[in-house]
This record gives structure tokens, C-alpha cells and sequence, in this order.
């Protein structure tokens, strides 16, 4: 088992007007991320509108995906609210030879650490093989994960629960684990979450700063001085004043509408929000057509 490092994206899904998945543009979605910088892509965490689309039409696209020519660098978001879809779900990419997963406690109910605890064991005592990443984002499934629950998993099993990605910003500062990869959720921790001992990061924006999050990551690593990060932490800012997912969609919708077809009851920024998004990047000198021409 090898630490999961670096910058990853977590991956837009392209929809067709009928709102169905297509299939082929999501892969070549995250394929395109990953050329232009990342280390990988998670498919189908919330970014990718992964609790919209249905299972068979997710199933359809990870038996494309297994033939990706970056198949090893995929983190595959699999966090149903039903155990038994998630588990069932799981095996259909492990039979697909993937084994590393994002997977966020289910939402709606009221529970605590124990419950999650149980909720993530059933998991494992089904699957043994696989790699779990936690997904700690409070404000999608109402569940905040604690330090000492996230210790307690990775006590109990140190070979399946592998990492955490932390949206909710309540464990990378203070979770200190060995072997154990811990990835905030945004480009503004990135610098300070690898001076602290963090992994590198699993973001929404990634989609758009591959190359320039790719860039401070770099840096890092090898001591050079950072002259990216400001950049990188403005532009997350200006996506961060809208919903993540119609900020990008409408960004990206500028070079290819494709892109501009979501699933319900999402939907793409108003025209002012449109303008004021691009006024704001603009100002940074930030643009993303050279990553849309590749």
C-alpha cells in the first residue's frame, strides 16, 4: 500500500441534454485533468453530481474507465446512503481491478462516531481489499468526523482506511497519523497542509487549476520558492463565492457547452454571476482555454 500524494482533482461529470451521463466526455474530462497537472482525479464524489446519477449509468462509465490509460490514478467516489448500494457499487469496481475509494457517510440521518465506525466496518468486513478514503464534509451529510473516530478506524483497520479528505477542516491541522494520507478539501490549504505534513489535496477547482496547484505542489517538494501560491489561493477564492459545481460548469461551459447541462435541481450561475466570476479571475489574469485546447 502507497500513500496516496499529490494534487488531485475531484472530477467534473459531463451530461448530455438528456441529462444522461456521457460517458466518453467524463473520461476524457479527467483524462485532461490529469495531463494538465494532476496526480489523479476522484470520479464521482460531490463534484461530479455523483448523488444525481444513477447507478447504471455510474456502472457503465467504470467499465469504460478500466481501459482509461490513467486507470491507476483514479480514487473512485462510491458513498451511497444505502450501505448495501455502496458495498454492491464497490464490487463492481473491484472486479474492474479498482481499489481506492471515497466514501462519505450517508446524509439525512442523525448519528455518531460509533455509528460511523460500524457504518465503515461493515464496509471493510465486506470488501477487505480495498483502500478507503474518508470523506469529511459536515455540511453535505451533516457528520463531522472527530480525531479520535478517525483513529479509532484507522486502529482497527490500517490497511483499508487509508486517508481522509477534509472538507470540513476540523482534522488537518491536528490529525497526525502514520502512513496515513490526510487531503483538504481546497486549494487555499494546499501550501499550508504540506507544511503541516498533509498529502497534497482533493479539490473541486482542481478541474481548473491543475497546473497551477500542480505547480505549488512542486515547489514544495523541492524547496523552491513559492511564486504560484497567491494566484492559486485568489482564484479558489473567486470560484468559492458561488456553488462550486455551477461555478465550474459555467466556466467551462465558455469553451464547450457541454458542459453546461447539470443535473436537477442544480443548475449553471445567472448572467450576472457569470460576469462577475469571469471579471474576478480575469483580474488574476487566470484562464483556463489553453487546458480546453488540449
Amino acid at each position: 500500500m502507497s500513500k496516496i500524494k499529490g494534487v488531485y482533482a475531484a472530477s467534473m461529470s459531463v451530461i448530455n441534454k438528456n441529462l444522461t451521463l456521457n460517458v466518453k466526455e467524463t473520461i476524457n474530462h479527467a483524462e485532461m485533468v490529469i495531463d494538465q497537472g494532476c496526480h489523479g482525479v476522484a470520479v464521482f464524489g460531490s463534484t461530479g453530481q455523483a448523488q444525481l446519477i444513477p447507478v447504471a449509468e455510474k456502472i457503465n462509465l467504470l467499465n469504460e474507465l478500466s481501459t482509461s490509460k490513467y486507470r491507476e490514478k483514479y480514487i473512485i467516489g462510491t458513498g451511497l446512503n444505502s450501505l448495501g448500494e455502496t458495498i454492491n457499487l464497490m464490487n463492481v469496481a473491484k472486479s474492474l481491478d479498482f481499489k481506492r475509494f471515497l466514501i462519505m457517510p450517508p446524509a439525512y440521518y442523525k448519528y455518531d462516531d460509533n455509528d460511523v465506525i460500524n457504518f465503515y466496518s461493515k464496509i471493510v468486513e465486506s470488501i477487505p481489499e480495498s483502500e478507503i478514503i474518508l470523506y469529511n464534509f459536515e455540511k453535505l451529510c451533516g457528520y463531522k468526523f472527530s480525531i479520535e473516530c478517525v483513529e479509532k478506524l484507522v486502529k482497527r483497520f490500517p490497511d483499508q482506511i487509508v486517508g481522509v479528505k477534509d472538507s470540513s477542516y476540523n482534522l488537518f491541522e491536528n490529525l497526525k497519523l502514520e502512513n496515513f494520507s490526510i487531503l483538504p478539501g481546497s486549494e487555499s490549504k494546499l501550501l499550508k497542509g504540506l507544511e503541516l505534513g498533509c498529502s497534497g489535496i482533493i479539490t473541486a477547482t482542481c478541474n481548473a487549476t491543475a497546473e497551477l496547484a500542480r505547480k505549488v505542489y512542486d515547489d514544495f517538494i523541492a524547496q523552491n520558492e513559492q511564486t504560484d501560491n497567491q494566484k492559486l489561493c485568489d482564484v479558489r477564492i473567486s470560484f468559492e463565492k458561488y456553488n462550486l459545481i455551477s461555478g465550474l460548469h459555467t466556466y467551462f461551459g465558455k469553451y464547450n457547452q457541454s458542459y453546461l447541462n447539470v443535473l436537477p435541481p442544480l443548475n449553471t450561475l445567472n448572467s450576472q454571476d457569470e460576469n462577475e466570476l469571469i471579471k474576478s479571475l480575469e483580474k488574476f489574469n487566470f484562464s483556463i482555454k489553453s487546458l480546453m485546447a488540449a
